[in-house]
Parts: C-alpha cells; sequence; structure tokens
C-alpha cells in the first residue's frame, strides 16, 4: 500500500471527464531485473525501450519492492554525477542521503529527492542504521532526466519534495487516485520544478476503473506498472506489473497522432493498479552516457571522467 492516500478519494479536485482524442500504445515492454549500488533489487524499466521513444528520460529503475530481514537493507556507495537530473520517489521505506556540497536528509513514505547533478556531484544512499538493524519495507523509484546542453554545467542543487506538498488528484468518477510529483494535469500543478519540462505521476487505479488524462501535445508518455494488470491506450493494449507501455505522440513517430490529447490506463477487473506516469518534452540533442554521466559529447565525457578523478566534484566529508 502506497504511503500517500486518501480516506476519500472523491474530495479531491477531479480531472474532467470529456477530454478528447486518446493516444494509442506503440510499444509494450518488459522491464529486466537486476542489482544496484551495494546490492538492492532492481527492475530496470526503460532498458529495453528505443532511445528514440525516451528523450528526455535515460533511466527509471523500480527499487524493490521488498521487505528486508534485520542485517538485509542496502544503499549505494559514494559515486559521482553530471549532467543530468536524479528523481528519487519513495513509496514505501526510507533512504538517507549526503553529498559533496554538505547538503544531507531523508526521504521516506512518499518524499521525493529531486537532485540537479549538474556540473558535478558526489552522492550516496543509504538505509539508516535502525532499518539495517531491524529490517523493513522498501519501495520507490529512481528516474534520471536529462539535461540540455545549456544547462548541463548549471549549480548542484536539491528540492526535497515531501509526501504533504504532493498534488493530490481524482479521477473523474473517483475511480483513481492521482499523485501529480511534477508537471501539471488539466490545469493543475505538481510541486516539482524542472529544467526540462516534464510530469511525474504515481496513480493508483481500483479493480475495474479507468484513468484518462489530458497529456501536452509536444511531450512523449510512458507509463510502467508497479503493481497489478491492466490496460493501456484507446487500443486497450495489456499490461502488467514490470512492463512499460510506450504512447504515441510527438517525437516517437512523426507525423502520426500529433493530434491526440489524452493517454489512459485501465485496471483489470479482479485488481487494481499502481502505475508511473511520465512524459517529457524531448531536448533533440545528441546523448553520450557512461555510467554516472550523461553529456552530449565523447570528449565531455571524458572531460566528465578527468575532473571526477582529480577532485573536481568535491570532498567525501568527514565522518564518511
Amino acid at each position: 500500500m502506497p504511503a500517500v492516500t486518501v480516506d476519500n478519494v472523491l474530495a479531491l479536485p477531479r480531472i474532467p471527464e470529456d477530454l478528447g482524442t486518446g493516444r494509442k500504445v506503440l510499444a509494450v515492454e518488459t522491464a529486466p531485473s537486476g542489482f544496484e549500488g551495494e546490492g538492492f533489487p532492481v527492475r530496470k524499466a526503460l532498458a529495453t525501450i528505443k532511445p528514440s521513444y525516451l528523450d528526455p528520460f535515460i533511466m527509471m529503475d523500480q527499487m524493490g519492492e521488498v521487505d528486508y530481514a534485520p542485517g538485509e537493507p542496502k544503499g549505494t556507495p559514494w559515486h559521482p554525477h553530471r549532467g543530468f537530473e536524479t528523481v528519487t520517489y519513495m513509496i514505501d521505506g526510507v533512504f538517507e542521503h549526503s553529498d559533496s556540497h554538505g547538503g544531507g536528509g531523508t526521504i521516506t513514505n512518499g518524499d521525493t529527492q529531486w537532485m540537479t547533478a549538474g556540473s558535478g556531484i558526489l552522492h550516496i544512499e543509504t538505509p539508516p542504521e535502525w532499518l539495517v538493524t531491524q529490517g523493513g519495507l522498501f519501495h520507490g523509484i529512481q528516474l534520471w532526466v536529462n539535461l540540455p546542453a545549456k544547462d548541463k554545467m548549471l549549480d548542484p542543487k536539491y528540492q526535497d519534495i515531501g509526501r504533504d506538498n504532493v498534488k493530490l488528484l481524482s479521477s473523474h468518477d473517483g475511480g483513481a487516485l492521482v499523485r501529480l510529483i511534477a508537471g501539471d494535469v488539466a490545469g493543475f500543478n505538481g510541486p516539482g520544478s524542472t529544467f526540462t519540462p516534464i510530469t511525474l505521476i504515481h496513480a493508483s487505479v481500483s479493480p475495474g476503473a479507468e484513468l484518462t488524462m489530458p497529456w501536452r501535445k509536444d511531450f512523449n508518455a510512458l507509463a510502467y506498472v508497479l503493481s497489478g494488470k491492466g490496460t493501456a491506450g484507446r487500443d486497450k493494449a495489456a499490461l502488467s506489473a514490470g512492463q512499460l507501455a510506450v504512447f504515441e505522440g510527438f517525437g516517437n513517430r512523426p507525423g502520426l497522432a500529433t493530434e491526440a490529447e489524452t493517454i489512459t490506463v485501465t485496471a483489470s477487473g479482479k485488481q487494481g493498479l499502481e502505475v508511473i506516469i511520465l512524459g517529457g518534452q524531448p531536448i533533440g540533442e545528441p546523448v553520450a552516457h557512461y555510467g554516472p554521466f550523461v553529456m552530449n559529447t565523447r570528449a565531455e565525457l571524458v572531460q566528465a571522467f578527468e575532473d571526477y578523478q582529480s577532485g573536481r566534484f568535491g570532498s567525501i566529508p568527514a565522518g564518511h
């Protein structure tokens, strides 16, 4: 059960019912499983998707869902980033973070940490000591959002988006709870501030219910199922846990369906659907991606490695 919920979804502002033409689904892919950091389990939601469908997104991992036994919780060691933003959304559980610029904090149970790595930062994410000792539930996502060339060398910064600040909405009939973390839907705005225009949503769709939302014509659209089973798009493409649907639209099939105005996901009649819905305005620039660096050219990647090795990303704080 996601930490952020409401007793009466019908008391929330509602997304209008009559929204126009819906987008079809171009592809449905299953996310491969793997491990990150010190060994926590992930599903790599975007790993098998054509890069042309993803711009401006680079990567998204579903972290867990896992119920750790005592001694099992794991995090990541110190590591660098440059040239993009990391978005860590904790659905359930706790993560602590520290960085080479003196930042730090805790994200838990519906909180989001939005880190603009920009010109370069050293960063660590770990479970708190009490969680390592006791064990407990851990579930979230981490999304990497590319930055355009003009913003890649910005000074690093954070946005801590507390769960109480997330914009909560209802579908027109109360069948879905929409958590709007960033961007806008039907005139409602999420709290996240983005350099690259995007929309990020976590929706809970009740069994048999449908969620239809207006979508910017210049945005691509992706829907990743955290749990449950249902369909996506006006063509009702089947979708289940660990799968991602790519909707048609601007940038991923030129000239086709740029008039599309809505996207739809529907839960099966027997189980609900927990789904991450995201989309953004394609940057349309070359991408040179290697490990923790996302730049525009190979020369910029080489420079990033040299700067990291020379200590230009800052130093690990005393006590770490």
